[in-house]
């Protein structure tokens, strides 16, 4: 007795999904990395269009890629939401991919329309200016531009450095922990400059967050501009 075409289309299904998450696994389909074009897929795997995208759906629901529509499909690598409560650098460092940090500029900086916005008797910064690439490949994922307030407490760090390399330490060791703060999220396309530094096309579109931390009393600790490649970046909201 013939099987059920139900049952057929399932395994066809699952083929799919399996041999693409061997392939992703494996490392033969890296972080960031796109997936064939679902017209391949169909060719490759002689399957109908809607067998490769319920395929995708599978992959999609176990956080191994998401699919950007219009675009096509990328790996997240198993789709964990990092945590930077720690800093950035030991978030995405449990993401199963190395992640470097290269300092751009550590100075400090006078920006009187800066603090204007933030509500600031005094304009002077540390400009604290980074980019993060995967390990691996070298794919910058994220450009990093902060603005901590001047204070004493802070001021060692033009000379001595980032304790660590981290930000977060450096901040926490000088007494300033984050109690509170207010975070943006909209769509930039790369300006020459920073498309440069990404080792993208010009007008290629990033996630462009802004992040203002505070310390309990309301002083402000940290603003942030990020650029983050949306390859690797998702916004998750929850309420």
């Amino acid at each position: 007795m013939a099987q059920p075409k139900l049952h057929s289309a399932l395994a066809k299904t699952e083929r799919v999904a399996l041999s693409l998450e061997r392939d992703i696994r494996s490392g033969k389909l890296g972080y960031g990395d796109q997936l064939e074009s679902e017209v391949a897929l169909v060719r490759r795997f002689e399957v109908s269009r809607s067998t490769v995208r319920k395929g995708l759906e599978v992959l999609a629901d176990k956080g191994l890629i998401k699919t950007r529509v219009g675009i096509g499909s990328f790996v997240t690598f198993n789709g964990k939401t990092i945590d930077d409560a720690r800093g950035w650098t030991r978030a995405l460092s449990t993401q199963e991919e190395s992640v470097d940090v290269r300092l751009l500029r550590l100075a400090r900086v006078t920006d009187p329309e800066l603090a204007a916005i933030l509500g600031l008797v005094e304009a002077e910064f540390i400009a604290i200016d980074r980019v993060r690439a995967i390990g691996r490949s070298g794919r910058v994922i994220s450009i990093e531009r902060s603005r901590v307030p001047l204070r004493p407490s802070l001021e060692g760090i033009l000379a001595e450095g980032l304790l660590n390399g981290s930000l977060s330490a450096t901040l926490s060791a000088a007494g300033l922990k984050a109690e509170s703060g207010e975070e943006w999220a909209e769509v930039e396309c790369l300006s020459p400059a920073d498309a440069g530094l990404a080792g993208a096309k010009i007008g290629t579109p990033f996630m462009r967050t802004r992040r203002l931390v505070r310390a309990a009393g309301g002083d402000v600790i940290e603003y942030v501009v990020s650029l983050l490649d949306p390859r690797h970046f998702a916004l998750h909201l929850a309420f």
